[in-house]
């Protein structure tokens, strides 16, 4: 059997319909990776959440897992205790979306309180190599076998992370497929980094409320964020509307809030506005110092409590959590 080295589906020749097809069934690549790599042109795959369940589940309960959390879109990572109950080195990334007045050590405090089992925790930065080093060095320190398993949800940096590991540290001339677009790994990958280390990129579990799921490409380049986020604030005296981008507005009357979302999207300020009638209308009591997260799209950090009203696309998740900064 021979495997996809970019997303690693089995490779087959016989249907061009079917997943893994390739013209060669020596070829490195897939077809679909091929593609992507070379033209951007991503093929949607429809996957159940429970195939990579029963992957997570078959993983060596002795071995370490690295658990991967994207820092600007942070999911329930509690929900992952689910299905592994092994030792989690947490791998916080895309440290450089986030403002540098941000302290490392306030953004790692804030998953103490996380129920699973955590033994170390570091930040870093694909893009800007950062803390790679230290991380090598944890990985190296905590494992208990020559494999080490990745985890997360989709789109968290697992295989971009994989991927500078690599470069840095392998002879190995290897690259994983890297997409902004939800289940571009498909099945698990193994990446022999030396003798000692093989990593194993699992597929990343799908949020089904997740706002990616239901914009098109071009919003999609807009709403991910590709470099450090500048944060807005508003001080609101009374009754106003905050669009952002037609994918969201936010109503509210007496607060000091701070939006943080890609600088690519529109953020506007109405003080006489109708609501969006292609949004729905969620109702929160926000709390001081908390944040209401429209998944995928924005965090939004509020100072004082009150009703506020969020309006976003019917199936995407909005909720609260104590303020991430």
């Amino acid at each position: 059997m021979f495997k996809c080295l970019g997303c690693g589906v089995e490779l087959q020749s016989e249907d061009e319909k079917k997943l893994g097809f390739t013209n060669n069934i020596n070829n490195e690549l897939c077809e679909r990776c091929f593609r992507i790599r070379n033209y951007n042109d991503y093929k949607l795959v429809i996957k159940d959440n429970s195939e990579y369940i029963n992957i997570l589940k078959n993983i060596n309960s002795n071995d370490l897992a690295i658990l991967v959390v994207d820092l600007f879109n942070i999911k329930k990572i509690e929900n992952i205790s689910k299905y592994i109950k092994n030792k989690i080195l947490l791998v916080l990334t895309k440290r450089d979306l986030l403002p540098k007045s941000c302290y490392d050590e306030n953004l790692l405090k804030y998953f103490d309180d996380y129920n699973l089992n955590i033994i170390d925790k570091i930040i870093i930065s694909s893009k800007k190599n950062y803390n790679f080093d230290l991380l090598f060095d944890k990985i190296n320190k905590h494992k208990t076998s020559n494999k080490v398993y990745v985890i997360g949800f989709t789109n968290s940096g697992k295989s971009t992370m994989i991927n500078k590991i690599i470069y840095n540290y392998s002879d190995n001339n290897t690259q994983i497929t890297t997409s902004n677009l939800p289940s571009t790994t498909i099945d698990s990958i193994n990446v022999k980094i030396n003798d000692e280390l093989t990593i194993i990129d699992t597929p990343g579990l799908l949020d089904k409320g997740d706002i990616i799921n239901y914009i098109d490409n071009a919003t999609l380049k807009k709403v991910i964020p590709n470099n450090e986020i500048k944060p807005i604030t508003y001080q609101v005296k009374n009754k106003q509307i905050i669009s952002i981008d037609e994918l969201c507005q936010i109503s509210l009357s007496n607060n000091n809030i701070t939006i943080y979302a890609s600088n690519n999207l529109k953020i506007n300020r109405y003080y006489n506005k109708q609501q969006n009638s292609n949004l729905i209308k969620k109702e929160f009591i926000v709390n001081e110092d908390e944040d209401i997260v429209i998944s995928g799209l924005c965090f939004i950090k509020f100072t004082k409590k009150e009703k506020v009203e969020i309006y976003t696309l019917d199936s995407v998740e909005v909720y609260k959590r104590k303020s991430l900064i």
